[in-house]
């Protein structure tokens, strides 16, 4: 069965076996290994960011990811929402 590469890093040959290995799991097992995948994903772009911005916090890391992931208007509202509850935590 010929599969066309949906990547231009992984060979057709390998794409098979990957697909065959996924068709293999439960789908227990298929949220769990996505879900893995995402979290692994995720800990890499916070890690470009950081190597970015060295002196960056974690809440700056996040946005920015955000801003990244979801748009810059979003990633804003968001960082307004945060300092309202950070001024209503103090009061």
């Amino acid at each position: 069965m010929q599969i066309k590469p949906y990547t231009t890093d992984t060979s057709s040959d390998a794409i098979e076996v990957q697909l065959g290995l996924w068709s293999k799991m439960t789908g227990t097992q298929r949220v769990q290994k996505t879900m893995a995948i995402s979290s692994q994903i995720r800990t890499m772009a916070f890690d470009a960011i950081r190597r970015r911005h060295p002196d960056w916090n974690n809440k700056q890391v996040r946005l920015k990811f955000i801003e990244l992931t979801y748009g810059i208007e979003i990633a804003k509202e968001l960082e307004y929402w945060l300092a309202e509850q950070t001024v209503d935590q103090v009061a």
